[in-house]
């Protein structure tokens, strides 16, 4: 089973989302405050039922929020970004060379998030 780890930094708090190998599946912004941290958290097992719309083929289908965005960074890695109802994005993943993995990456958000622990 996965695992959300709060970790504190220079400038605030942040989550990774671990699942249950202890690799990290994705990650979060700083936040200011734990609080705000924990909101992210609850924002994520909310909004990890969204689609996936992926950007990387033509034409790009419409999805509305939440969902899971598929894309290629500069370095040609595919990666994901969590955004929620709002539009805002919440969580976002390491770079993958493969867009299987990339894909599996998002199934395992959805599996692990929803009834991950929190681990400060």
């Amino acid at each position: 089973m996965g695992k959300f780890v709060v970790k504190e930094t220079a400038t605030g708090f942040k989550f990774d989302l671990k699942a249950g190998n202890g690799e990290v599946i994705a990650t979060s912004e700083v936040y200011t405050t734990k609080a705000a941290c924990l909101n992210g958290i609850a924002s994520v097992k909310t909004n990890c039922v969204g689609d996936v719309q992926d950007l990387t083929v033509e034409p790009v289908a419409e999805v509305k929020h939440p969902k899971f965005e598929l894309y290629t960074d500069k370095a040609g890695e595919y990666r994901f970004r969590l955004k929620a109802k709002n539009g805002e994005v919440i969580a976002v993943s390491e770079g993958y060379k493969a867009k299987a993995s990339c894909e599996n990456g998002i199934a395992s958000v959805k599996k692990n998030a929803p009834e991950a622990e929190v681990e400060e």
